[in-house]
């Protein structure tokens, strides 16, 4: 097993992240080394991106690539690095290793993700920000829910424990769609996830509450396409860096008629709460 590790100076490192997301859907280990940051991809030689690609999506960030042999336990260490997360002392996401929280918690909604199935564990900034702003939505069960970009299913298996329904996901890789699919049979919920190409397949259909985890480029094509059959009156958008929330937030006010009633920042993140 290889482990490839891309560094890139702190002050860049969201943007490159982003970038290396692109090539690297399933995820990266993100080590904070004080004034760098490390970013690892694993696997066998001929599963990793191209280096010139990893390069290139660092762009002026890059500081060094390395390139490493694992051990055999690299497997096991590689879960050290999923923590459980809990949002608003409502929600918490955990990986299947780790243990249930204690019923004695008093109602916090337990989300079990398999990190190794598809990009998304909860963990990102962009990914809890959004749970946050849907924490904020009410939830009823005849109140359909479309996750655009379901990656491994996280927004669309809370948005159906928190009670929304149906709950719908969409996603351009096959592996997502799969994984969004198997966590929610793990999770109790039903998830009626589907393949679809932002860019070649057209609009998405809409449903009420619309969840668009998202970079910028593709969240701005959401804007410009729109939805077909139901619009949303709550389009929660994520997947931005800070500087580009007011454009996005025009885009959807231009087009749908939403307008901004929230906004979260995490790190160099943001996302937004849009209400009709």
């Amino acid at each position: 097993m290889i482990r490839l590790a891309v560094r890139v100076r702190r002050e860049d490192a969201e943007v490159a992240l982003a970038e290396l997301l692109a090539l690297a859907p399933s995820g990266v280990e993100e080590v904070d080394l004080g004034d760098r940051v490390e970013y690892a991809i694993y696997g066998a030689p001929g599963e990793l991106p191209d280096l010139p690609d990893l390069e290139a999506a660092a762009g002026d960030a890059l500081v060094e690539v390395r390139t490493t042999e694992v051990a055999d336990d690299w497997a096991e260490r590689w879960k050290d690095f999923h923590q459980p997360i809990e949002v608003a002392g409502r929600l918490r996401v955990r990986a299947p290793w780790h243990p249930a929280p204690d019923p004695s918690a008093g109602g916090v909604l337990d989300l079990v993700i398999d990190p190794g199935q598809a990009f998304g564990t909860g963990a990102h900034h962009t990914t809890r920000l959004c749970l946050e702003l849907l924490l904020e939505v009410d939830a009823d069960p005849a109140r359909p829910v479309m996750d655009v970009g379901c990656g491994s299913g996280v927004l669309a298996i809370a948005a159906a424990q928190l009670g929304f329904g149906p709950v719908a996901g969409v996603d351009h890789e096959r592996e997502s769609v799969a994984a969004t699919i198997a966590n929610a049979a793990v999770n109790g919920v039903t998830v009626a996830a589907s393949r679809h190409d932002l860019v070649h397949d057209g609009p998405v259909p809409g449903a009420p509450v619309v969840l668009a985890n998202l970079l910028r480029p593709l969240l701005l094509r959401v804007a410009a396409d729109g939805f077909t059959g139901p619009q949303p009156d709550v389009l929660i958008a994520s997947g931005l860096l800070a500087h580009e929330a007011d454009e996005v937030a025009a885009a959807f006010a231009a087009s749908l008629g939403l307008r901004e009633a929230a906004r979260r920042h995490g790190g160099e993140w943001a996302a937004l709460l849009l209400v009709r």
